[in-house]
């Protein structure tokens, strides 16, 4: 006789609000809890959103798929996850309850709290202790040490402030990361060459410097998000067509960015669409 088939995951996320002086650089944070992994069949699909993440796995640990390469972030170690451009897979590393904190900077948020080279962490999870040494190390016995996620919360928050006075703004790459961000990802380079004077090659090393990758391919995310977060929140792709000849040459051209974010067609994705893709990008 064949054996029932597992009960359905039980997993949520939490909202937290972030510190006023974290605001403008934190898109998000939120606590991610599950009963254990979701059921084989079911995908747990995370597509690209311009964001960088610092990731705590209080309890149990989290592997992710990014293109051929599985990352493995530990229970009790911090991660951070560099600019990402292609869909990434991930479930609990243990079939057990699961709890993780996930801050998501925006693009503005990551040179401004940490100082290595963002190339290299390009779709790439690394564990902070790789990247800024003794802080990491210290931080993680202190969230360890500290049972109440309350505290967790605190110590994190109150570390990315402290890193925060270290650095100052940089006018001409926050300029232009707003006036991306604010074109829905329409502006073009050539645009930013005549508003700010600068040749494409010293652009594309500036945005290299402070987010791993250039301002076209940045545009090209934070365009596609837009139909990403309408299409999983329940917007028909019907629906939507209309919508993008306005951000894309013709539909075939659309297909292209669907299936390079996604790694899947906009009919096969909505036939196989779950809570996990959808709230983790919305939430």
């Amino acid at each position: 006789m064949l054996c029932e088939e597992k009960q359905m995951t039980d997993f949520r996320f939490i909202p937290i609000t972030p510190h006023p002086l974290l605001s403008p650089y934190v898109a998000k944070i939120h606590v991610f809890e599950s009963s254990g992994r979701l059921p084989t069949k079911e995908k747990k699909l995370i597509v690209p959103n311009a964001n960088f993440k610092l990731t705590l796995t209080y309890r149990n640990g989290i592997e992710a798929r990014i293109g051929d390469k599985t990352f493995i972030q530990i229970e009790n170690k911090l991660s951070l996850t560099g600019l990402i451009d292609s869909p990434v897979i991930l479930d609990p590393q243990e079939d057990a309850q699961t709890g993780t904190i996930i801050i998501e900077f925006n693009p503005l948020g990551a040179y401004r709290l940490f100082h290595f080279s963002y190339t290299e962490v390009k779709n790439q999870i690394v564990e902070l202790g790789d990247l800024i040494g003794s802080r990491a190390e210290e931080l993680q016995s202190q969230l360890a040490e500290a049972s109440a996620l309350d505290l967790k919360l605190q110590l994190l928050q109150n570390f990315l402030i402290k890193q925060l006075e270290k650095t100052a703004a940089d006018l001409i790459y926050d300029y232009c990361i707003n006036r991306i961000l604010n074109s829905k990802g329409l502006l073009t380079v050539t645009q930013l060459e005549k508003e700010t004077g600068y040749s494409s090659r010293w652009l594309h090393n500036k945005f290299s410097e402070h987010l791993g990758t250039g301002p076209k391919n940045l545009s090209e995310i934070v365009r596609f998000k837009q139909f990403y977060q309408a299409f999983s929140t329940g917007a028909n792709y019907q629906s939507l067509k209309e919508q993008i000849y306005h951000h894309y040459h013709d539909q075939s051209h659309f297909i292209r960015a669907f299936k390079r974010f996604t790694g899947t067609t906009p009919t096969d994705l909505q036939n196989s669409m779950n809570e996990l893709a959808t709230k983790h990008y919305t939430s």
